[in-house]
């Protein structure tokens, strides 16, 4: 166990020099000149070449991601002398819009993210794999097929769509809830809850009909295994064997999805909270592409990846306590 997990975690550093230097790479040689874009168009050469000398674009590529790298980890220096200014640990640069920390930009706007994903994946998890185990019992039946069309249909509607729906139809017309605001719980719970449960439903809706068509399915193939029947010949109830020997290995599989998802979502919604206006990392992102806003844009590409390599490593751990079979050794 212990040697399976150093492994994965070599992987982990792996991957994520391979993503940084990749990243790197694309939106500091590939993009247009960050020193122009922060000057302006009516720059004069000198005031260009003293950009590219604050922010070490002057040096050798090798050089500018060794301090990269270095400042993750240790921090980093912009400019000398009098313009010398200190990006403390852990340094993903400055916004070339704002002349903002982006470090601070993301921890500022990661609650909300985390809140979304949290939020819609709890209601996801509960409505899908319910969902998908009823309709595996019930294989045939009315629900079986109605629940299903369902949620092929839900599946097929974009996020966007459904978000404009529930927009006209619960804020414009009914008036049961409130367009949706980053209000914090701690200021007033009952409008956190009323502001985010528009968002939960959007995101959920669509993850939920795709688990409840994999719970059915997965439930269904391990009904017909020979340990389950052994269960049933020993004549123990429906609802444990259901319980204990059908539902824990046919969710081996969501489980790996379920990883995937979650950490899709931490590094931000990209599309909800554009539509509803949350200031989360997806709307962040958003911004910074619109704007060319290159090291906000690096360090949401490294965070998203950060968050679905670890995530990996979280749902292989879960194999275990999910099905016996699987074993790390």
């Amino acid at each position: 166990m212990v040697r399976y997990l150093i492994g994965r975690l070599a992987g982990v550093v792996v991957i994520l020099f391979a993503v940084c230097l990749f990243t790197y790479l694309i939106f500091f040689q590939l993009s247009p000149d960050p020193a122009v874009m922060i000057c302006g168009k009516t720059c004069t050469e000198e005031r260009i070449g003293a950009i590219r000398e604050a922010l070490g674009l002057d040096r050798p590529f090798l050089s500018q991601f060794g301090a990269f790298l270095g400042g993750i980890f240790a921090g980093r220096d912009y400019g000398s002398g009098a313009t010398l200014v200190h990006c403390p640990a852990p340094c993903l640069g400055y916004s070339f819009q704002t002349d903002e920390s982006v470090w601070s930009m993301i921890t500022a706007r990661l609650p909300v993210s985390a809140t979304l994903a949290i939020g819609a994946a709890v209601l996801w998890l509960l409505v899908g794999v319910a969902a998908g185990l009823l309709s595996a019992v019930r294989q045939g039946t009315w629900w079986d097929r109605g629940a299903m069309a369902l949620a092929l249909g839900g599946i097929s509607v974009p996020n966007y769509v459904l978000a404009l729906v529930l927009q006209y139809v619960l804020v414009v017309k009914l008036e049961w809830l409130p367009f949706p605001s980053a209000v914090a719980f701690s200021d007033d719970p009952a409008r956190w809850f009323q502001s985010y449960l528009m968002p939960w439903m959007v995101l959920a809706a669509g993850y939920a009909c795709l688990y409840a068509r994999l719970t059915r399915t997965h439930v269904i193939e391990t009904l017909s295994e020979n340990f389950l029947r052994t269960a049933r010949a020993k004549g123990l109830k429906r609802s444990l064997v259901l319980r204990r020997h059908a539902l824990r290995p046919a969710l081996t599989p969501v489980t790996t999805l379920f990883g995937m998802d979650f950490a899709g979502l931490l590094g931000g919604a990209l599309i909800t909270e554009t539509v509803f206006g949350l200031g989360g990392i997806g709307k962040l992102a958003a911004d910074s592409i619109a704007k060319n806003d290159q090291p906000v844009i690096m360090a949401v590409t490294l965070l998203a990846a950060f968050f679905v390599v670890v995530g990996n490593v979280v749902v292989d751990l879960v194999y275990t306590a999910l099905d016996p079979r699987v074993r790390i050794r």
